[in-house]
């Protein structure tokens, strides 16, 4: 690979020193020099372009190199914008056609000499060295970019499928190995309060300041606000301050298995959470440790509730008979 790289330069250098000596201009101002002519069709207006391409100053620095970055050009054709675009220099070339390009700085930041960088001073160029690799109709390349979406989407519905299917097995393998005694309310949280209170129950809406420790089936520890448990879990948390996280319930601030699972404790009460990963995180991966389709464990202690203002639920008025029944006591003689 470095052998190939190598050799791209040193025929771009090449290139850049013949190019030099006989190039043409378009309208706008570009000067270049098409180096191959392939037969086939030239680039039409709204064609999709595939290009390598290496970018550079005239002093010779590379602002770009596609081949090295693995991540060739894509654009689709169209009529010429600023001297930039190089939309006036694409319908010259057609497919394996090389082409080196000099676009003028000063055309480029006529009007905001202010983002004009220092590395680029009037008067300049930048160039580029152009291999076209493919030239694709627009609804060829609509149709290709439907296409691997639709496999994407499917590989992920795949991957879902075959990571729940192990879910639930998951679940309950750690629930019979950690010997837990568990609740499941009705969208599948499963919780148990460790430690109960009659203290003041939080309505959605409230702040609340909660102590956790998150793990994963494995126990691995991946996140905790409390400073002994994260060191003995060598977490790297740089800056964290470990106290109490403020969570405003019930609103989506947090995964929905914490919404719900906190709204069942009371203020000063402890719980283990298990949370399935349709009420966690999904298919999402937020960390190296989380991946998707991952139930997550949660020690929880909900430390304080500041509640808001919420409005009086109206009591039910009393219903009074509408007629007093009165019995009369038989005296027996």
């Amino acid at each position: 690979m470095m052998k190939y790289i190598l050799s791209i330069l040193a025929l771009t250098i090449a290139v850049n020193v013949n190019a030099q000596t006989d190039l043409q201009r378009t309208p706008k101002g570009v000067l270049y020099q098409v180096f191959t002519h392939n037969a086939g069709d030239k680039i039409k207006l709204n064609d999709v372009i595939t290009f390598q391409f290496i970018e550079k100053t005239d002093k010779d620095s590379v602002l770009y190199n596609s081949y090295i970055a693995g991540r060739p050009g894509q654009v689709q054709c169209t009529a010429p914008q600023n001297v930039g675009d190089l939309m006036e220099i694409f319908p010259l070339l057609t497919v394996n056609d090389s082409a080196f390009v000099k676009v003028p700085t000063d055309s480029i930041f006529a009007g905001h000499e202010d983002k004009r960088p220092p590395f680029i001073p009037k008067g300049s160029y930048i160039t580029f060295n152009l291999k076209i690799q493919r030239i694709q109709s627009l609804n060829d390349a609509i149709a290709e970019r439907d296409a691997a979406i639709a496999k994407e989407k499917a590989e992920k519905s795949a991957e879902a499928e075959k990571a729940k299917a192990i879910e639930t097995p998951a679940i309950a393998k750690y629930v019979a190995d950690h010997k837990l005694v568990l609740k499941t309310t009705a969208t599948g949280l499963k919780y148990v309060i460790t430690k109960p209170s009659l203290k003041l129950k939080p309505l959605k809406g409230d702040t609340l300041f909660v102590n956790y420790t998150g793990r994963t089936l494995d126990d691995k520890v991946f996140d905790s606000s409390i400073e002994t448990i994260a060191k003995a879990a060598a977490l790297n948390q740089p800056g964290r301050a470990y106290e109490p996280i403020q969570v405003v319930v019930g609103t989506g601030g947090v995964i929905p298995g914490w919404d719900e699972g906190l709204l069942l404790l009371n203020e000063g009460s402890k719980a283990t959470f298990v949370i399935p990963s349709a009420l966690a995180y999904g298919e999402q991966s937020p960390s190296e440790d989380i991946k998707p389709y991952s139930p997550l464990v949660f020690d929880v202690e909900l430390v304080k509730v500041k509640p808001i203002k919420h409005p009086l639920t109206p009591k039910s008025a009393a219903k009074k008979p509408l007629h007093k029944k009165t019995t009369t006591a038989k005296k027996t003689t």
